[in-house]
């Protein structure tokens, strides 16, 4: 069990930054083209942590379902 959950946050760190900045440059240029404007720092600043917090849960949530799918389900023994 133990081995299953280290894989699950090896797997969520390592893809953690690439899903970050997909996530962050798909909000900005979203935000970009709704607002019709570039955004100042402030903006790019508050998407950035806002990308982070999604692609923890992304990349957590896909982590755990990847592991199932490749390991199985973990049991207690």
């Amino acid at each position: 069990m133990l081995m299953f959950w280290f894989w699950v946050l090896l797997l969520a760190a390592l893809l953690f930054y690439p899903v970050t900045q997909l996530v962050w440059i798909i909000s900005v240029r979203r935000m970009q083209r709704k607002l019709q404007k570039e955004l100042n720092e402030q903006e790019l600043a508050a998407e950035k942590q806002r990308a982070r917090f999604i692609s923890v849960i992304m990349c957590f949530f896909f982590s755990v379902l990847y592991n199932i799918a490749r390991l199985g389900f973990p049991t207690g023994g």
